[in-house]
């Protein structure tokens, strides 16, 4: 299970390649030998048309990531995997970055299995035939 939730701020329309940014993410995670199974992957992104920042009198923008994951990848994994996608992220937003104020951020949670319910066929798709 990784999924990804991106918010965006309506004030990024037709400035942000949001689309790009999901497929950024994605890709990463299928990149990641394994660690995020292919099947689990979800990404996806929710436009904020309701928002206040900082002291609201700017067009200030931004976009939040959230990630939340299934418990048992090592410290350094998340540590390393997280960084780098953190580093992308921040490279395909560099220009728009440059060209007006953007708040960036990345949260990474781990879902208590206990309270984690999933009924998913997807990962047959991926599985090997003998």
């Amino acid at each position: 299970m990784a999924h990804a939730i991106v918010e965006w701020t309506a004030n990024l329309e037709g400035q942000a390649d949001i689309h790009g940014l999901l497929e950024l993410i994605a890709a990463a995670m299928r990149d990641s030998g394994g660690v995020f199974p292919w099947g689990g992957i979800r990404v996806r992104a929710v436009r904020l048309d309701d928002y206040v920042i900082a002291d609201g009198k700017a067009d200030d923008a931004f976009v939040n990531i959230t990630v939340k994951m299934g418990a048992g990848r090592s410290a350094e994994f998340k540590r390393e995997f997280f960084t780098a996608l953190f580093e992308r992220i921040k490279a395909h937003f560099a220009g728009l970055y440059a060209s007006r104020f953007l708040a960036l951020s990345l949260y990474v949670e781990e879902a208590d299995e206990s309270g984690s319910f999933k009924h998913n066929n997807i990962h047959q798709r991926f599985k090997k035939a003998p």
